[in-house]
Parts: structure tokens; sequence; C-alpha cells
């Protein structure tokens, strides 16, 4: 599923202080549940989220894709609970609800009236302990999840190069392993490797829980006493212990070419922290200068590839900056006709250059925050994308305190402090560049290394 940027955070300071602070309420239950309520009275409506702070990059070796795998499993059934009925009950109730998986955490929903919030809480904590799974349970998912692999990611050149790019510029991190998981890997998949991993990770001294809507805290503290208090804790758990990335001293490009591709297409990534790893005042300088560099048509990329050489049909670029352990700059374009991969390259390598050399100017950096404080108020007006922001980052290890802090840890940033990511991170040996070719034979490589097409999971 997705990916969410802190830059689009409204925390803290919408419009006519719709969230101040204060009225977000922190607790957390004896068994170790943290609980965060978010009050917004506008509507009698409550989006409840359960985020476990687990997903792919807590798998382990050979299962590759069981966080996903069980994600898909948890809308089976309990002993209260008939297999497949979950989300029927809800619907049932007129709500709805979904989940995802990333590689850092996996999270579960339901947006109700808030006369239903102890229905649907009662409901979730059920499934936190009590998870039933039969041998046609498991069978019949994995055929679901097989299929889902196939249709997004074989059948998707994009996708395919995706997953090649992350597999090599992760060597040793399990980032670069796909969250839907490799295929022979999931074809492997059973219901003991579910159920292992459900009880070593789903526990509420490894939750966050988040109400946001027309709720107060002393209520919300009840409900969630009531039905997830009771839940032992898992005395197992020492935190996250995963292979840690070392030091990469050249950089990587992967080739692929497919008769499925359209226009040859050109990206970049770049090994760089997320907010939950970076020192201060880096995360938001990256997030500022990926505003600037790659964001939208007035974009330096944009300008110089799309409008002034016109090489490129399309062009742009993203800051994953939600990773636990560490997070990702990317920059693509799609090239005009008859403009080749190298060429294209070389177009993107003249913006990169002009960033390392020179940064941005006052105005870009001034026109950056300001779209920003613009987004605050869309996403202030969002119960959903409010619960998501602050259960994503306490989910990785940050604080309620961060995600408000944010604003003005953004109005602190300076050009030079773009221009000094920009040079610490924008270099060759942190990057993997790929090419996306259309060819009328299927051929991939990985410079030195072979490529293992197809693959790209989407959580």
């Amino acid at each position: 599923m997705a990916s969410f940027s802190l830059a689009s955070l409204a925390v803290a300071i919408a419009v006519d202080g719709a969230y101040a602070s204060e009225q977000v309420s922190e607790f957390k239950l004896a068994n170790g549940l943290t609980v965060v309520v978010i009050p917004d009275h506008r509507a009698p409506v409550v989006t409840q989220m359960i985020w476990y702070k687990v997903g792919g990059a807590d798998e382990p070796p050979g299962v590759s894709g069981i966080a996903h795998f069980l994600e898909h499993l948890m809308f089976k059934g309990t002993d209260k609970i008939p297999s497949g009925q979950f989300s029927k009950i809800v619907a049932k109730n007129g709500g709805e609800d979904n989940a995802f998986t990333n590689h850092d955490v996996t999270a579960y929903f339901q947006r109700v009236a808030k006369d239903r919030l102890p229905l649907v809480m009662s409901m979730e904590a059920d499934r936190m302990v009590n998870l039933r799974l039969t041998e046609e349970d498991v069978a019949t998912e994995r055929d679901v999840i097989l299929e889902e692999r196939r249709s997004r990611v074989d059948n998707d050149p994009g996708s395919i190069l995706q997953e090649q790019m992350m597999a090599a510029l992760y060597e040793n991190h399990p980032y670069g392993i796909p969250i839907i998981g490799w295929e022979h890997e999931i074809k492997a998949l059973n219901r003991e490797d579910a159920l292992s991993y459900y009880k070593r990770f789903y526990a509420p001294n490894n939750a966050v829980l988040i109400v946001a809507g027309d709720v107060e805290p002393d209520g919300v503290k009840t409900l969630a006493e009531e039905n997830f208090g009771k839940i032992k804790p898992n005395a197992s758990l020492n935190g996250r212990v995963r292979p840690q990335e070392p030091e990469h001293f050249a950089p990587v490009k992967v080739t692929l070419e497919d008769p499925r591709a359209g226009r040859t297409t050109v990206q970049r990534f770049y090994l760089v922290p997320s907010y939950a790893s970076a020192a201060p005042g880096e995360a938001e300088a990256l997030d500022l200068l990926m505003r600037v560099a790659a964001s939208g048509s007035i974009s330096k990329l944009y300008k110089r590839l799309v409008i002034e050489d016109k090489t490129a049909a399309s062009a742009g670029g993203w800051y994953s900056d939600s990773g636990l352990d560490s997070g990702r700059l990317g920059f693509y374009a799609i090239a005009a006709e008859k403009v080749s991969a190298e060429a294209l390259e070389k177009a993107i390598d003249g913006v990169i250059e002009n960033l390392r050399e020179n940064g941005v100017t006052q105005a870009e950096l001034d026109r950056a925050r300001a779209s920003y404080i613009a987004e605050f108020v869309y996403t202030s007006d969002s119960q959903s994308r409010m619960a998501r922001q602050y259960g994503w980052r306490l989910a990785t290890g940050m604080s309620v305190e961060d995600v408000e802090d944010w604003p003005e840890r953004l109005k602190k940033v300076t050009v030079e402090d773009i221009r000094n990511v920009a040079r610490k991170y924008l270099i060759d040996k942190n990057s993997v560049t790929g090419y996306l070719l259309p060819s009328p034979e299927i051929t991939s490589s990985i410079g030195e290394k072979p490529a293992h097409a197809p693959g790209k999971g989407k959580s």
C-alpha cells in the first residue's frame, strides 16, 4: 500500500487551531499498549487504527512475504468471529476497514460511527490474540497473494525494475527484500510460519492504538482498558534486530528491457537517512531539497528536462522518509521521443550536480515552506490522515512531540542546510540508476550482478 511523507503533516498548526497540540492525548496501558487520542468533534465519526511495530524487514530469513501474508490472514476468524466475517461485520455496521503492510509497520483500521467504536475495538482486541487459521484458510490466501504478485509485479515492468533497484540499493539490509515476498518463498509459506510470526510480534507491548474522531480521551481510555487491558504482554520481545547496511563503494546500474515497456524511463535512487534515523535537521533539509528539486511542474528537474531541454516528457522525484533505519531519495524521467536513456541520465545528472554545487535559492526555499503550510489545512481536515501520521511515526520510534514539533523544525532549515545535505547524500557511490527500455526481447542486468526478474512487491 503506500508510504506517507511527514512533509504533508497538518499537525498542531491547522487553521483556527483545529488540532492544537494540547488536544492530542497519549497514555500507555499496564501491558505496554500505547494509545493516542485525536479528538475531532465535527462529525459523529471515529477512525481506529492499530499499528504493530513489525513489517517486512523483520521477517526471518527464507520466509519473505510472511508479514504481508499474515495481514491477509488476520481477516479470517477467531472463536468469536467466523472466518471471513470481520470486514462483513464492519460493513453491516455502516463502516469500512482495511489494512496495509510496510517494511517497518503493519496497520489495521476501521472508520465507523462513534457508537460503533466499542464494537470494532472489541473485534480488534480479539484478533490480536485469538486468531484461528485452518489449512484451507492458508492455502486459499496464499493463492490470492501469488495472484497479487503476478498482477502487480510480474505484469508490470516498472515494478520489476524497482524491485531490482531496491535489491541493489540495499546490499545487506532487508529493505532490499520485497514486502510482498519473492515468489518461490511465498509458495512455501504455511500455517506454522504465519502463527509463529503472529505469536512473536502481535502483542499489546508491540503496538500503538490511534483513535481519531468524535471521542474524548477518558472515554477511549476506558474502552481500551476494557478491551486491550486484559491482554498479556509478550515478555520475549526485545526490540528489532536487523542486519545493517555496510558502506557502499560504487554506484550500481540496473537495466531492464521489456516489450511491455512504453517509453524509455530512467530512475535514480540514493540512500539517505529517514526522519527516524537522521541527525537533527537533516531530514527536514532533505524534505525541502526534494520539494524544490523534483516536486511538480515548477521543480528544477521538470523545468530543466521537460520545459527547457525537452529531453523528457515527464520528470519528478520524492523523498521516502518514513523508514525506521533509513530513507531514499528518488528521481525519475520519462524520455521524450527519440531521446536515449544515456542522454536522459546525463540530463538528470546535470540537475543533481547543480544541486550539489549551488543548492537552492532563498526564494525557492521560502516557496517550498509556504506550500507545506497550505497543505496543513487540507491534511488537518482528514481524520484518517491524522491517524496515519501519528501512528506511522510512533510505530517507527518517534514521539507525539516529534510529530508536533515538525513545523518549527522545518522553519529553521536554511539554504546552507539544504546545500550541505545535497553535497553529503547526492553522491554516486550511494546510488542505483535504473533503465527501463522498450524491447522486443526481455533481458535484464544489474551491473555485474545477475538480475532476478520479475519482481517488486506492493504492500
